[in-house]
């Protein structure tokens, strides 16, 4: 099993003139530490408008600066929206990081999220999943092809080399953001990584990646373009590790809001400036939900952390990514919690990547056969920890536009 880190660049209210500056440059140092520990990924989002929630809106900055602070740890981008941007800036970003970088690029997309973030480029939730095929297919042939020119419904242009061309060849890995868990399934039949929430439970997550491997090593792949399979499946938890239990939960506030503002932000909106989310979630804290969510995610001691872990290597989870940067955790705590985790409870789980390897051969091979487990009850440790959260998948947004449109063109 392998670890990654991960940031939305969370800024919780009130603001000063130095929060932004101070999150950015104690973010690097979080990378540079954990790279020099021995985490395998630094994951960053791209949001945009979601005021305290994330300010991540250009990863490509952030690992790029990460990039001249570090040696080892590779650098992902969780995830590139692809409906906000051009396929052709997303080649000549994630090209050019991967030259920076000697490399260590692991390229993330996704089809980004609602109306907030989408309307003010100009996507529209109910088109973003053909936006996101449709990107797919022309950025493959960006980072790839040396005369390339594009006719679509969204991007049209005509004949050019783009450049740079990646340092990985043919590309840097393909990975897709999956925000509800039948996407897991879609990411399986396009032959690209999988980027998802903590299973609430190891079965749940047996299910899961069972039924992903048995797809992504079957003859149902139906890639969009030529790309290479990136069979791996990841998953995002909160986490917090200090010497006792009951120190982890106390630091560990940051999960809980992140928790908290998926929740607000999928059922409210706000006007620009006013919203103040860690006031609302004073309110939230103490109750039932708290306690869920404080529950769901890894944290505790090293001892808790990896009997927790244990249960989840046993599905062949290919990556644990760590949300440590949340709210208002703090820069010491982030620091000492990731050299508490790397020395204590990592080098356990790296022993094992070995042996798991070679049971993704065999199983990419079609020498081991998978059980087919059900997975129509399973949820993420988020949705067990918030039933308000609701992802609904894009043939549900397409069909919620139709009924809306015919019942505007009766009126």
């Amino acid at each position: 099993m392998k670890f990654g880190i991960f940031y939305e660049h969370q800024i919780p209210r009130p603001w000063t003139r130095d929060s932004e500056y101070l999150q950015f440059q104690n973010a690097l140092t979080q990378v540079e530490v954990a790279d020099r520990v021995g985490y395998d990924y630094a994951w960053m989002v791209e949001h945009h408008f979601l005021e305290e929630y994330s300010h991540g809106s250009s990863p490509t900055a952030f690992l790029s600066a990460a990039s001249q602070r570090t040696e080892s740890i590779r650098l992902g981008h969780g995830i590139f929206q692809l409906p906000t941007n051009h396929p052709i800036r997303v080649a000549e970003h994630a090209a050019t990081l991967d030259l920076l970088s000697s490399g260590r690029v692991e390229l993330g997309v996704g089809e980004g999220a609602g109306p907030a973030e989408l309307h003010p480029f100009g996507a529209r939730v109910r088109r973003k999943r053909e936006m996101w095929e449709e990107a797919m297919v022309a950025l493959h042939g960006c980072l790839t092809e040396d005369d390339f020119s594009f006719e679509g419904e969204f991007w049209q242009f005509p004949r050019r080399n783009v450049l740079p061309k990646p340092y990985q060849q043919p590309h840097p890995p393909l990975w897709v953001a999956c925000s509800n868990l039948k996407t897991i399934e879609m990411a399986a039949r396009r032959g690209i990584g999988a980027l998802g929430f903590q299973f609430a439970t190891p079965d749940g997550a047996r299910a899961w990646v069972n039924r992903y491997y048995n797809l992504i090593s079957s003859n149902e792949v139906d890639k969009l373009a030529p790309y290479e399979t990136n069979p791996n499946i990841a998953m995002v938890s909160g986490f917090m590790c200090a010497e006792t239990d009951e120190e982890a939960e106390a630091k560990a506030d940051g999960w809980t809001f992140f928790v908290f503002c998926l929740e607000k932000n999928s059922t409210h909106s706000y006007e620009p400036g006013s919203a103040n989310l860690w006031e609302e979630y004073q309110d939230w804290k103490g109750g039932d939900k708290h306690a869920k969510a404080m529950e769901s995610g890894l944290i505790g001691s090293p001892d808790t952390l990896r009997a927790k872990l244990r249960d989840f290597a046993d599905t062949h989870i290919d990556q644990i990514i760590l949300l440590n940067q949340a709210g208002k955790n703090t820069h010491e705590d982030i620091c000492s919690s990731l050299e508490l985790f790397a020395r204590e409870v990592m080098p356990e789980f790296h022993e094992m990547e070995p042996e798991h390897q070679e049971w993704k051969r065999a199983v990419m091979a079609g020498e081991e056969q998978l059980e087919q487990l059900d997975t129509s009850g399973v949820v993420t440790a988020v949705m067990a920890a918030n039933d308000n959260i609701v992802r609904v998948t894009p043939e549900q947004i397409a069909a919620r536009a139709a009924a809306k449109e015919s019942a505007a063109g009766a009126d």
